[in-house]
């Protein structure tokens, strides 16, 4: 039953003392939990950096980039935020200080502003109040998360903002998380309150006051903690809630309904909703930390797997199809330029399936080409995604078809046989930010595939980001050769999946399906994936004790 809320909330979470304390984690728990409280909810990312999205940041210093149903390039938060809440989120639910800029600066030169001075007060805080409440219709309340620390220059028009909603708001409308770090000193055993004691200070000083204080910590915070962080923070205590590191992330939620975060949290907004007991969550997680059919490896061979976060939601499309299957999946990130300078051959034979995810440029490609020929060639189930699939063309136009020097023109101009060429569409793009081929497109997939029988529909819609496709001047050719276009756009001008039928598993597509995967509903591609990795895993035991036995 839903709860009936007169006017929308807003919840802020902040951060502080060091990045990476997992706002985006409390934020996307925090929703999960109110939702299942019956009311309705929304979360929003407030980027500081002057780049207007981070579609053309390195994944290195960023991780991936999450791409929305319209196609907003987006944090990889609002990954978070989509699996938790099982809600798909849009344009105005990441929003970077670039992006707020740009439109201020755009109403300037429109001459909006009648001759006024304009200047970060009003100005730019005012732009970032409407961003909020945008928000606002149809929902009970918004979780607006605040990227980077308490202290950071760019930050501050934000805080500012926020300041203000609470001010024209009304305290029982708006209220303040703060996640902050309490760390723990191995060489005389305490836990120590001073960095959070300075980060609420901070806060204080431009003018708010947490409502509730988030404490990272690797040891429980005893009472005395607790009550000595109260004092110095002007929280009740009650709201110092702990966050230790947990098994799975998928975990969070339960932790905070335990320490009853939520129950403060509607409290302070004058909320009554029905209680829950997250079930159905708990169910799923245990069978992310207790799965009873084994376990399947899976190597992720990619370029840039020396930071995880930017294949983020790969990874835990991976972890789901092991909830479908209720396996455990082990990950292993292989560098495609190791593979490929020799360092690893004969890597992939203890392995039960192989995934090449996206990526942009040549380094490292003829790494994943030659993990692709070792996959097709020894019977390894294999995901390509978008990159992958453009892999897995030339590795088959090139051993398959005898197209030797086949490439794509992004990472040879001038090849003799350009088996992935630009797309139409893109030819003449001169610009990069947000220029890609983004958002949620239609596929039609062949009857009788086995793609068709991994969806159980003919007609699918996925999420794209992309700016070259297969050369439709071969398909002829690889068609003739045994590789199955499988599904394409529905005018058939695009190649969206290819699959080998004589494989145990060989799929490739030219979507994303991991940004569409939840933990409570898997991804029907990740979930068949891991499916056959287990089988992989089935057989080589029981080729393992025959050998033995012989």
């Amino acid at each position: 039953m839903d709860s009936e809320v007169k006017q929308t909330k807003y919840i802020f979470v902040t951060g502080g003392v060091v990045s990476g304390l997992g706002k985006g984690i409390t934020a996307a728990s925090l929703g999960r939990i109110l939702k299942e409280r019956g009311l309705k909810v929304t979360l929003q990312k407030f980027d500081p950096y002057i780049n207007v999205d981070p579609g053309t940041m390195s994944p290195f210093q960023h991780g991936e980039v999450y791409v929305t149903d319209d196609g907003a390039e987006t944090d990889l938060d609002l990954g978070h935020y989509e699996r938790f809440t099982n809600e798909s989120l849009s344009q105005g639910n990441s929003v970077s200080a670039g992006r707020i800029y740009q439109d201020v600066i755009t109403k300037e030169r429109r001459g909006d502003y009648l001759g006024a001075t304009v200047q970060v007060i009003p100005h730019i805080t005012d732009e970032i109040k409407r961003r909020l409440r945008k928000l606002a219709p149809g929902n009970d309340i918004v979780i607006t998360e605040i990227g980077g620390t308490v202290g950071d220059i760019e930050s501050l028009p934000f805080l500012e903002a926020i300041r203000q909603i609470r001010q024209d708001e009304g305290r029982e409308n708006a209220i303040f998380i703060h996640l902050t770090l309490v760390p723990y000193i191995a060489a005389v055993g305490e836990l120590k309150t001073k960095p959070t004691q300075h980060s609420v200070r901070e806060l204080m000083e431009i003018g708010i006051q947490p409502d509730v204080l988030i404490c990272r910590a690797e040891q429980a915070l005893d009472e005395g903690t607790r009550k000595k962080i109260a004092l110095f923070t002007n929280v009740p205590i009650d709201g110092v809630i702990e966050a230790r590191d947990v098994d799975t992330i998928y975990e969070v939620p339960l932790e905070l309904r335990r320490q009853h975060l939520d129950d403060v949290v509607l409290d302070l907004l004058q909320i009554e909703a029905p209680q829950t007991d997250l079930a159905e969550w708990s169910r799923m997680v245990e069978r992310v930390k207790n799965p009873s059919s084994g376990t399947v490896r899976i190597a992720v061979v990619g370029k840039y797997t020396e930071l995880v976060d930017a294949y983020k939601s790969v990874q835990q499309g991976l972890i789901h199809g092991g909830i479908a299957n209720d396996v455990k999946v082990k990950i292993e990130w292989v560098s495609s330029e190791r593979y490929e300078a020799g360092a690893l051959e004969r890597h992939f034979e203890g392995f039960d399936g192989l995934l090449i995810p996206g990526g942009f440029g040549d380094r490292g490609i003829e790494g994943m080409l030659m993990a692709i020929e070792w996959a097709r060639e020894n019977g390894l189930p294999f995901f390509g995604i978008c990159l992958g699939l453009q892999c897995a063309i030339i590795e088959y136009a090139r051993n398959v078809c005898s197209r030797t020097g086949a490439n794509s023109v992004e990472f040879d101009p001038d090849t003799e046989h350009p088996v992935i060429c630009l797309m139409d569409s893109q030819q003449q793009v001169t610009t990069k930010g947000g220029t890609m081929r983004l958002g949620e497109y239609a596929a039609s997939l062949q009857e009788g595939s086995r793609v068709e029988e991994v969806y159980a529909d003919q007609e699918i819609k996925e999420r794209h980001r992309h700016r070259y496709e297969v050369n439709n001047e071969y398909r002829q050719l690889f068609e003739g050769s045994g590789l199955i276009m499988s599904g394409t756009s529905p005018d058939q001008g695009l190649v969206e999946v290819i699959e080998l039928p004589d494989h145990p598993w060989f799929i490739a597509c030219q979507f994303h399906p991991e940004l569409k995967s939840r933990p409570n509903r898997p991804h029907p591609l990740f979930a068949s994936f891991i499916k056959a990795a287990a089988a992989h895993a089935a057989g080589s035991q029981t080729r393992a004790a025959v050998g033995a036995r012989e």
